[in-house]
């Protein structure tokens, strides 16, 4: 068993929690899990390991009392890193990445493409002059004939999602995260409870994996999380039923007068809200963490997005794939024969999740404290920066890694489900979710 080590004390500063406090953390190993010539093990259990530590910290001042220990299995963090390859509905797997999404050879290098959602795979083959039914074998020939960039900027033009890779890590350091006080004060602030965000209510705008696995966090320690997304814009179900345990989800069409009233009414008791949606997309419906926190002083706002804000690709969309492959990590994890390689999981995806977490429950601390609101901004470029240049490499512990152990099963309205247990580890931490997920907006747009 390990005790707290440098990485988990960089992520509590950058987190902006008490120093010291980081030294009540300890890990249990498990073996080498999820192995890579980058430290993916020990940033995936620093990142659950602070955000344990922020529950820990909420729910003592809550209730008062010191702040629990804290002991995280790397064997629990490896199973949750990569939750969606067990999570099983009826029997069936679910199907990562489609066809047209990986790596391709170009005339000079290579491309990641993202081709999971309908609208991207029609762009994609739009960008280049495609039949709508192209497949696999028409794309990469398409794609052998171009240069990497041409491809990237006529398919980002088109609406779709490409980056050409990077041949070596990045050298930018965005911020893991960015925290800033949010002017006035809450009108409310939940008391004492046996979960540490008990009353707390969370607007959850984010979609895929890195946003809604913060808020399913938030949901396992107590937390109303209601989802509200956009009609027409279908979620993966299979990505739904695995981030979606313990909340809710609401369609609403912020553009519809209607839709609009009932969100302003919902935001009025709002204690957070999450976004994971690009830098500037929420602006046109007023939004914007600024605008947030006028109509509602003393609200937490944190908001995700893919690429660094201060970069070239800062408005654009992006995928834990196409982070990796922009940023250098597929080139890090290439393989001998030079094809761009993967991380074990998604981890820059669950990485940010559970850091974006725990920059929430550090902010309701804070708050807590004076009142104030929040502003909170994380993107999966940092935690790749992190991964590239922020961690030292260490051996992996002793220990064999099964994952059964961290699985467990219960029925839903999709069936029968086994799925990933959560890693959160401080003492006395819930050992799953309170309720299984609902199907994507069949939920009242209205808090418990």
């Amino acid at each position: 068993m390990g005790g707290t080590d440098a990485t988990t004390s960089l992520l509590w500063s950058a987190l902006g929690g008490p120093p010291g406090l980081e030294e009540g953390v300890s890990y249990r190993g498990s073996g080498a899990v999820l192995p890579a010539r980058l430290p993916v093990r020990q940033l995936a259990r620093a990142a659950v390991g602070v955000c344990s530590l922020a529950a820990a910290e909420l729910l003592a001042a809550r209730c008062g009392g010191a702040v629990r220990p804290v002991e995280v299995d790397e064997g629990a963090v490896a199973t949750a890193f990569v939750s969606e390859r067990h999570l099983r509905v009826d029997g069936r797997p679910m199907v990562p990445f489609a066809p047209l999404s990986g790596f391709w050879r170009t005339a000079d290098g290579w491309v990641r493409t993202h081709a999971n959602y309908p609208h991207h795979r029609r762009r994609l083959l739009a960008a280049l002059d495609l039949a709508r039914d192209a497949g696999a074998e028409d794309l990469g020939r398409a794609l052998a004939a171009l240069p990497a960039r041409r491809v990237q900027e006529s398919v980002y033009a088109a609406g779709g999602l490409a980056v050409a890779v990077a041949d070596r890590p990045d050298p930018a350091r965005p911020p893991v995260v960015e925290r800033r006080p949010a002017p006035g004060t809450a009108d409310r602030v939940p008391g004492p409870a046996d979960l540490p965000a008990a009353g707390v209510r969370v607007l959850d705008l984010t979609r895929v994996i890195a946003g809604p696995v913060a808020t399913r966090t938030l949901a396992l320690l107590g937390a109303d999380v209601l989802r509200v997304d956009p009609p027409g814009l279908p979620e993966d179900r299979d990505t739904h039923v695995d981030t979606a345990p313990g909340k809710r989800s609401a369609l609403l069409d912020l553009g519809a007068p209607g839709d609009r009233a009932v969100f302003e009414d919902l935001l009025a008791a709002a204690d957070v809200v999450v976004t994971g949606y690009r830098p500037g997309a929420l602006d046109r419906y007023g939004l914007s963490p600024r605008d947030l926190a006028e109509r509602r002083p003393g609200l937490v706002t944190a908001s995700l997005c893919a690429w660094d804000r201060s970069g070239a690709f800062s408005g654009r969309r992006g995928f834990d794939s196409l982070v990796q492959a922009g940023t250098g990590i597929a080139a890090a994890e290439a393989g001998e024969d030079g094809a761009p390689g993967a991380l074990p999981a998604q981890a820059l995806d669950h990485g940010t999740g559970y850091l974006l977490a725990a920059a929430v429950l550090r902010a309701l601390t804070d708050r807590a404290a004076d009142g104030r609101g929040r502003d909170l901004r994380l993107s999966l470029a940092g935690t790749a920066g992190l991964l590239l240049h922020g961690i030292a490499p260490a051996p992996a512990p002793g220990g064999v890694h099964d994952p059964e152990r961290w699985l467990t099963a219960a029925d839903s309205p999709y069936g029968g489900l086994r799925y990933a247990r959560p890693p959160i580890g401080y003492a006395g931490a819930p050992r799953d979710w309170a309720s299984s997920p609902t199907r994507q907006g069949s939920d009242a747009p209205a808090w418990r």
